[in-house]
């Protein structure tokens, strides 16, 4: 008796799916309908994942029926796919990012007027990650990653930087090209060690080129001895060769002569190892990262290897721009500059996150089958069946087609029916109401998040920010699977101007920087308004965090700094009562934003006295006139 063993893995959740499984091979993709995933040179636990993308990616552009069709349901082209599920991502993906994306350095936005050294690199650092991120479209990287990331689970950043362009160079991949190697006895949740970026580039019969594999490799290692580009033994293909060693000492022959060395780095005879100090660290490191660019061709391959154990030998390596063979090429650089991006937090354990679309998805199967439904009942609908009976049916008369205005003589003892099918669709149409409040509390998306609430019948703004609960909740979780990767990438991006040598980023130090997601929420902007101004004006709020209100609820506040100091600029009242509590004008001019010069009293002008007051200007005269009025007793 033979016991089924079900297996629970990442993508197990897509086992229902007749297309996913192979009927020859179960457990394992359909062949005819992911050709790629079952690919020689991807390895076995790969293959779940890469049908589950296309798979996904077909819900996403309405075309999982076609996938069915492909994979042996011949009925699956008549399925209505109304763009349900690229909807429910682009929601998700939205409130996810918020309204803004903004690059925050801890200590940069103080408003000390003398800031301390920390708050002044600070500030300089965001100055440049903004001046970077406005030259490399960050922004819109962000959003291609996160649409990949919401629909397949999984988001790829890859770093490099650009000696023609003096900055890091940001790209993203698609997942499916991403193959990280994962250690098998340790925690796949781990950075890894080696990545490879591989996918198959097909033949062109035209200029006589066959399929071909391409793969990038990025590997974290010990630092080795010197390296320059030349060609391998039959001059036909470019290598990088290791440096002559140095000539040994004259004075002392025996002595052990140390490899060619990159310059800055320091050899170790007693252990052989090679240090090297980069700028973001205390402490010499003995590892870098290497490069690889190689290229097969698919039937020059012998074997079965994987993507992982691809010979070298017979691949030929790419070269950069500036002539250097990539072929374990040392970037000086002591990580892997590929960031994968989970939409979820991963279990633990593990590496890979889940799509949006994962609990969901037999809720839109089923959503796409009342679709059809009533697709078929409206068409009966609109275009009733018609039974007629009497002699008009006997007599050969062809009804089928009938029309607006038509005329059918039944005769005597005849009659005419039509089918009324309405009933059936209005009740298609409330189960289709039905599934769609079931994928929204399944997937945490209230009505008020997916916008199809009536304003006019919403409760409070209270009732609907209780109603925005679980969309709080999942909204959190996803921001804290991508809060560290974002510091992360931020940091390399630092780094790797460090390592560029930017004249810009001379004497700068790595800061901590985080990409700080705007609101998401619905907002009453004439209520925070007048919250905002109470508050300031009662005295319980601050300018500042007034401003900050203002800003999160969608007000076109670019800087706040700026637009606090256009506020003060025109608060004449209260400079008046600053001057008077303080008497300092300085201090008033820094509120209103303007420079106060007081006047030198060295340079008064001399006083002038009105004429016709008797002295007629002489001094004598005016000194008797003075003592005589002293010598009156009077008060002057």
């Amino acid at each position: 008796m033979g016991l089924r063993e079900v297996v629970i893995h990442a993508w197990s959740w897509l086992n229902y799916k007749s297309v996913y499984s192979d009927g020859d091979n179960p457990g394992m993709p359909n062949r005819r309908a992911f050709p790629e995933a079952n690919a020689m040179w991807v390895p076995e636990e790969d293959q779940k994942r890469l049908a589950a993308y296309k798979l996904l990616q077909a819900y996403d552009s309405n075309q999982a029926a076609e996938l069915a069709e492909a994979g042996g349901d011949l009925h699956a082209r008549e399925r209505r796919e109304f763009g349900d599920p690229s909807m429910f991502l682009d929601t998700v993906m939205s409130h996810v990012l918020g309204r803004e994306q903004t690059i925050a350095v801890a200590g940069a936005d103080t408003d000390s007027e003398q800031p301390t050294p920390d708050e002044a690199m600070a500030a300089r650092v965001q100055e440049l990650l903004h001046q970077w991120a406005e030259a490399e479209l960050l922004p819109m990287r962000v959003q291609q990653t996160e649409r990949k990331a919401v629909t397949l689970g999984d988001g790829v950043y890859r770093l490099a930087w650009e000696p023609g362009k003096m900055r890091p160079t940001l790209r993203v991949h698609d997942p499916g090209f991403y193959f990280p190697v994962l250690p098998e006895d340790g925690d796949a949740g781990d950075y890894p060690t080696r990545v490879h970026f591989a996918w198959e580039l097909p033949a062109d019969p035209r200029r006589d080129i066959k399929a071909r594999l391409r793969r990038i490799t990025y590997e974290l290692d010990w630092i080795r001895p010197a390296t320059a580009s030349g060609v391998d033994e039959t001059g036909q293909r470019a290598v990088r060769a290791p440096l002559p060693s140095l000539d040994p000492d004259s004075d002392n022959p025996d002595a052990e002569v140390p490899p060619p060395l990159t310059p800055g780095d320091l050899y170790y005879p007693e252990t052989g190892a090679i240090a090297r100090q980069y700028p973001w660290n205390d402490t010499p490191s003995y590892l870098t990262c290497y490069l690889t660019d190689a290229t097969w061709v698919l039937e020059d391959i012998k074997g079965n290897p994987d993507v992982d154990a691809l010979p070298l030998e017979s691949a030929t390596f790419a070269t950069r721009g500036d002539g250097e063979v990539l072929d374990h090429l040392d970037l000086m650089l002591d990580f892997v500059p590929v960031i994968h991006l989970p939409n979820t937090v991963p279990p633990a354990e593990e590496h890979w996150g889940q799509s949006s679309l994962a609990k969901v998805l037999q809720i839109f199967d089923e959503l796409t089958s009342a679709d059809t439904d009533s697709a078929k009942a409206s068409a009966t609908t609109g275009a009733p069946m018609i039974a007629v009976w009497g002699k008009a049916a006997g007599s050969g008369l062809d009804v089928q087609g009938v029309a607006p205005g038509m005329l059918v003589k039944v005769g005597e003892g005849g009659g005419m029916s039509a089918l009324d099918t309405s009933k059936n669709l209005a009740e298609l149409r409330n189960h289709i109401h039905d599934l769609e409040d079931r994928a929204a509390k399944v997937a945490r998306l209230p009505a008020v998040a997916l916008g199809t609430l009536d304003p006019s019948q919403a409760p409070s703004g209270y009732a609907m920010d209780v109603s925005l609960g679980p969309l709080d909740a999942l909204i959190a979780s996803m921001r804290l699977a991508r809060d560290h990767k974002y510091a992360l990438l931020l940091k390399m991006v630092q780094r790797l101007y460090m390592a560029g040598q930017h004249p810009d980023w001379a004497g700068v130090k790595v800061m901590p920087a985080r990409l700080v997601f705007g609101s998401y929420k619905p907002t009453d902007k004439a209520s925070v308004l007048e919250l905002a101004a109470t508050g300031v004006k009662d005295g319980v709020l601050s300018l500042e965090t007034a401003v900050q209100m203002l800003r999160e609820a969608g007000f076109p506040i670019e800087d706040a700094q700026r637009e606090i100091e256009r506020i003060q600029a025109r608060q004449f009242e209260k400079a008046r009562a600053l001057a008077d509590a303080t008497g300092d004008t300085g201090l008033v001019g820094d509120f209103l934003g303007v420079t106060v010069t007081e006047p030198d009293p060295a340079a008064a002008p001399p006083p002038e006295f009105p004429e016709g007051d008797g002295t007629d200007g002489d001094p004598a005269a005016e000194e008797d006139d003075d003592e005589g009025q002293q010598g009156s007793g009077g008060n002057t």
